[in-house]
């Protein structure tokens, strides 16, 4: 009968000290949360400047650059892909490859277009 009531007696105690526990850990999720709500303008910021300086750089590369870069992006997540790699591996192993791939599709198109453009500007003055 003792040992039942010394039982019942560690009970609460380990009770509070689990709600403490859960108390600290609470409030350490909730300053942490505050901190990354803070931060989170600087970090937008940051971004945002680092994917326009990508953006021109991408720019400025040549169609052989593009299309190499495309290509090696693209063997990579393939190899990730069937290799078995995490899913979000793998995907963001795909956004360099359709990024480079789109800007390359984006320029023939351009000058495609500037070259039928010319064409049937020719035509069209009877020339």
């Amino acid at each position: 009968m003792t040992a039942q009531t010394k039982h019942t007696n560690e009970e609460p105690e380990s009770r509070s000290g689990i709600g403490g526990t859960v108390a600290d850990a609470a409030d350490t999720i909730r300053s942490a949360a505050s901190d990354a709500a803070e931060r989170l303008p600087e970090v937008a910021s940051a971004t945002r400047s680092a994917l326009v300086e990508v953006d021109r750089q991408v720019e400025a590369g040549s169609d052989e650059m593009l299309t190499v870069g495309t290509a090696l992006s693209f063997g990579l997540a393939a190899g990730m892909l069937l290799a078995g790699a995490n899913r979000l591996m793998v995907l963001s192993a795909f956004i360099p490859a359709a990024v480079l791939g789109l800007r390359l599709l984006d320029r023939s198109s351009r000058s495609r277009t500037g070259i039928l453009g010319t064409a049937a500007r020719r035509r069209m003055q009877g020339g």
